[in-house]
């Protein structure tokens, strides 16, 4: 289902779930391993050592700032398109990241419930997440709020799996996930119905030319919900959590000569229930960019961006203001013909106010900025490629911060690579860390407060034998200082932890016949580096398999099984569990399409955090109409 090094077909499959009471390595595991081992036979009687391999790569990434096909890349990407998200059957896009080598997602309850996403081992604040190229993290917790984007309003995502503080500066130690908006061609309708009364549906219209175009996207979702919470946890209640959003995504762009004009705007308002009141939020991301060639080896980017996220919640009469404004200016400078430097600055100014729910009790007011400069060179020989980088920042609160990263792959084979990669990351701390006065003295912020540094390190060997196949095999080790961690008789917060992460992840892609097949595998030991013990709600193994199949070109239907392994909670481990999951999707008369999926058919009940509830066997239907295509 997710491009990697060959462009693949993508295969027509859902998110579903099923779930023992605990798993590995006998069922999912074991097919894993015996598909792959099957495969590569069968591929190696294909392929003889010395044909020569035809590989199609107009999949593009931007893990140096810069667009590259994804076989150039040297980084771990994972590209998900909108045909393959159209094609998934996700509820939403925490359900579509599920399945991604490397990514953990873990929801405290229904749609709309606070929900951490880890990459590689390392905290969900210190993912860096771009929405348009626009960062989306609060500045007051460094969290994003998953459900603020509706997958029908994304064109595509890219996952870069490992530290990017050479190029992006502060939160990309696990990796970088950058949500490009939808980009409409005609008028579009989608309708949804599911279980606990999830009703969605989105109407917009794009229209593009040579000179640029616009596209418009707004969509509403109500959802009833289930208990949030389960009768272990303290704040238990029966009644349903629900959650209400709208939602817009807009677009346009304006062709100047060589330079282009570009504007875009994503908002979400919603509504959140849980067990004790409604949080109110509205996120936004807003962004106007000039790029083009200034010569014929000179290219740049200007941009500016703007987030807003508000959050409002009575139960606690809490209101908290998150303001965020930036500025990049951006060169890409081609040295020859196979030889590239990236080299810009960035500028960026953030503001967190938190008072009482009324916004007159000021608990803090506080700004900060950051200025930065980076500058990357990348370039490729017959077979060997590399990318060296470096950046600096400066930051108001702490001062300075330099990190740098290196990359080389040799293609030894038509057949095979191997990449290897070190790079450095920081995360600066969030104002309520620095500045929270916590609850009657305890968890207060502490304005001394250090960012957290990481080295990372990589290795990589990747088979393409055919166009029709692909498999990587990625080990790598991090090692993240100064965390900040509350403790102390008052529970302030420290720079006092340290954590070490050992991992390694197993990709496959296969189609033929119509046939498609994805799988992924993840071994990782996220741990305390001074005691030792596990670092929580990250499962240490778990497993995704997609097949699917094309009945002509009307018809298409897939299965999924997800599991993972026990991961540590407070209060002691959680059981692993198996998901399994399925759709149908069906093309019909007069530019109609159904979409059909159902998500857990086992009807297996399973933890993610402990004292919080998880859905059962789900189903949804969608209609869509798109007369010139999606």
């Amino acid at each position: 289902m997710y491009q990697r090094s060959v462009v693949l077909r993508p295969p027509l499959i859902a998110n579903v779930k099923m779930r023992p009471r605990s798993f590995w390595p006998g069922t999912a595991a074991g097919a894993f391993f015996t598909v792959l081992a099957t495969t590569a036979v069968c591929a190696r009687a294909q392929t003889s050592p010395d044909q020569a391999i035809t590989t199609q790569s107009p999949v593009e990434v931007t893990a140096t700032r810069v667009a590259q096909t994804v076989d150039a890349a040297l980084s771990d990407v994972t590209v998900i398109t909108r045909a393959e998200i159209d094609r998934s059957g996700a509820a939403d896009l925490t359900d579509l990241l599920r399945g991604v080598a490397g990514v953990d997602i873990v929801p405290s309850g229904g749609p709309g419930a606070q929900t951490s996403l880890f990459l590689r081992g390392t905290n969900s604040n210190q993912v860096l997440v771009l929405v348009d190229g626009v960062r989306a993290a609060s500045v007051g917790t460094g969290a994003v709020d998953w459900s603020q984007f509706p997958l029908d309003a994304i064109q595509r995502i890219e996952i870069v799996r490992g530290p990017r503080a050479a190029y992006w500066g502060s939160d990309a130690i696990g990796g970088v996930i950058q949500i490009f908006t939808r980009k409409l061609q005609g008028a579009g309708l989608a309708l949804q119905y599911g279980s606990h009364d999830d009703a969605s549906g989105s109407t917009g219209i794009g229209q593009w030319s040579e000179r640029g175009g616009f596209s418009v996207l707004a969509g509403l979702r109500h959802v009833t919900g289930f208990p949030d919470t389960t009768p272990d946890n303290f704040a238990y209640s029966p009644e349903d959590d629900g959650y209400r959003s709208k939602n817009l995504a807009a677009q346009g762009t304006l062709n100047l000569g060589t330079q282009t004009l570009s504007g875009t705007l994503n908002r979400n308002d919603a509504d959140v229930e849980f067990a004790g009141g409604t949080t109110h939020t509205i996120n936004q991301t807003f962004g106007v960019n000039l790029d083009g060639a200034i010569t014929d080896a000179w290219s740049d980017h200007l941009g500016v961006g703007d987030n807003r996220g508000d959050l409002l919640t009575r139960a606690f009469d809490s209101l908290f203001k998150s303001r965020r404004q930036s500025l990049t200016w951006q060169n890409a400078f081609a040295l020859g013909a196979n030889q590239q430097l990236v080299a810009g600055i960035d500028y960026v100014r953030e503001h967190g106010i938190s008072t009482d729910a009324s916004g007159t009790v000021p608990m803090y007011d506080e700004p900060r900025h950051n200025e930065g400069v980076f500058a990357g060179w990348n370039g490729h020989l017959e077979r060997l490629d590399w990318e060296v980088a470096a950046r600096h920042d400066h930051n108001s609160q702490f001062g300075g911060a330099t990190t740098g990263s290196v990359a080389v792959g040799w293609r030894f084979d038509p057949q095979w690579r191997i990449t290897a990669d070190f790079g450095q990351g920081f995360r600066a701390p969030d104002l309520n860390e620095l500045y929270s006065p916590g609850y009657s003295g305890y968890f207060a912020g502490n304005p001394d407060l250090r960012p957290e540094r990481s080295r990372s390190g990589e290795i990589a060997l990747e088979w393409t034998p055919s166009a029709a196949w692909n498999l990587k095999l990625a080990g790598y080790h991090s090692d993240i200082d100064n965390l900040i961690d509350f403790t102390g008789p008052l529970n302030q917060a420290e720079n006092v932890a340290r954590a070490r992460i050992d991992g390694a992840e197993l990709t496959a892609a296969w189609q033929a016949d119509g046939w498609h097949f994805s799988g992924t595998a993840t071994w990782q030991n996220p741990r305390d580096a001074d005691t030792g013990a596990t670092l929580l709600r990250r499962p240490q193994r778990k497993t995704d398999l997609k097949l699917s199949r094309d009945f002509g070109e009307r018809v298409s239907a897939g299965v999924e099984l997800y599991a993972q392994g026990r991961s540590e909670d407070i209060g002691g481990p959680l059981g692993g569990f198996a998901l399994v999951n399925a759709t149908l999707n069906i093309a019909l008369p007069h530019d109609l399409a159904l979409h059909l999926r159902a998500q857990n058919l086992a009807d297996r009940s399973y933890t993610v955090v402990r004292g919080y509830a998880t859905p059962g066997r789900s189903g949804w239907i969608e209609l869509t109409w798109q007369p010139q295509g999606r």
